[in-house]
């Protein structure tokens, strides 16, 4: 019996929780002479499941699933000792997620405004041992850990978790905690929650020391990336 030009793929799963995200990329990476999408979740327990059985090679990631972190997902894949690779997929343009990303375990970050182009030469990179940023990105990242290796920056990024820490600059951009709940997909309730986690874990009394902490880091990191004075 001949073998399916399907088996000499290498195979892809999706998580994304974005309908139409998951189906652009599967008509995208089906199109592909070496790649298939061998399925796809919107989130992490289901994909937990899916990927613990099929074993694909890499799995493409949103870094922001509804209610949950993408990173999170990859740690505890991680844990379980399959050969799955991961590229995370992200409409965020700051390096500091991609170095959340790389510390997760991923081996690559592409932003979701890339080419298609880029989306498939960082999945064969990965494939092929590589890592893969896009040039701005590691760019900043690098500067990012020189500049920034002993400064209350980094520090806020090594106490904050991955999710606490979209919160905390999503306040530093003057977003109110209801707009956050409705970027992030999550409830006014929770959005509470991790800021009274943030308060705690950075000492703060009360909210306005809060919000005063999150707008000078975001400034602070915003220059830090960008010293001509533009935006990140």
């Amino acid at each position: 019996m001949n073998e399916s030009p399907a088996n000499n793929k290498r195979r892809v799963f999706l998580v994304d929780d974005h309908p139409l995200v998951r189906e652009w990329l599967t008509q995208l990476l089906n199109q592909e002479p070496d790649l298939i999408v061998c399925g796809d979740a919107e989130n992490g327990a289901d994909a937990l499941t899916k990927i613990a059985d099929l074993k694909p090679a890499l799995a493409i990631v949103d870094i922001s699933l509804q209610g949950e972190s993408g990173l999170d997902l990859i740690k505890a894949i991680r844990q379980k000792n399959l050969p799955t690779l991961f590229l995370v997929l992200s409409m965020h343009e700051e390096s500091i997620y991609a170095e959340r990303a790389l510390r997760a375990g991923a081996k690559g970050y592409v932003i979701k405004r890339e080419t298609s182009e880029q989306i498939t030469a960082a999945i064969r990179k990965i494939l092929g041992g590589g890592i893969y940023l896009s040039g701005d990105l590691a760019l900043g990242l690098a500067e990012n850990l020189v500049k920034q290796a002993d400064s209350e920056a980094h520090n806020i990024r090594e106490i904050l978790s991955t999710r606490e820490m979209e919160i905390f600059m999503q306040l530093g951009q003057g977003k109110k905690t209801s707009q956050i709940a409705e970027i992030l997909g999550i409830s006014l309730k929770t959005v509470h929650s991790y800021c009274a986690r943030i308060k705690e874990k950075l000492h703060l009394s009360n909210s306005t020391e809060l919000l005063r902490d999150a707008v000078r880091w975001f400034e602070d990191a915003r220059r830090a990336n960008n010293p001509d004075g533009g935006a990140f």
